[in-house]
């Protein structure tokens, strides 16, 4: 999978997380049909790892803002994870779930991307500009200015 500009939300802190993600996505593929059962266990644990990581942010992020819809998509983010888990049971007890795993997660990155996380771009958005307006009134002109050059 390549990453394509529309998979950008326009959070550049949130995009590079997508892209890492991404990254680990393609070592999977590049390995789920070697049979190299350590390799693919650490790219695993590596990803679910990461994941968590980058939901445990992202939720912050929402939570700062007040993102009204935060408790759904933290939801989903919970699901997610679930289904992540068990696929590492799955792994664990011997099954072979490189394939299945590749296909859900390169179609549920980008859903999610495109969807779920685009929903709430507006509500960082205008809470850091209504910071950033407060922040020149207390520091004054040109201030704000500095970040939209």
């Amino acid at each position: 999978m390549e990453w394509n500009e529309s998979y950008n939300i326009g959070i550049e802190v949130i995009d590079h997380q997508h892209r890492q993600i991404l990254d680990y996505i393609n070592t999977l593929e590049q390995v789920k049909n070697t049979g190299k059962r350590d390799k693919i266990k650490e790219i695993q644990d590596d990803l679910i790892d990461y994941t968590q990581s980058h939901f445990s942010f992202e939720e912050n992020l929402l939570q700062q803002v007040n993102y009204q819809y935060l408790p759904p998509h933290r939801g989903i983010h919970e699901l997610f994870v679930k289904r992540l888990n068990d696929y590492r049971l799955r792994f664990e007890q011997g099954e072979s779930i490189e394939k299945d795993l590749y296909r859900l997660l390169s179609k549920w990155l980008i859903n999610h991307i495109q969807h779920d996380d685009q929903d709430y771009v507006d509500a960082v958005r205008d809470n850091m500009l209504s910071y950033l307006r407060t922040q020149e009134k207390k520091k004054g002109k040109g201030w704000f200015a500095r970040f939209f050059s």
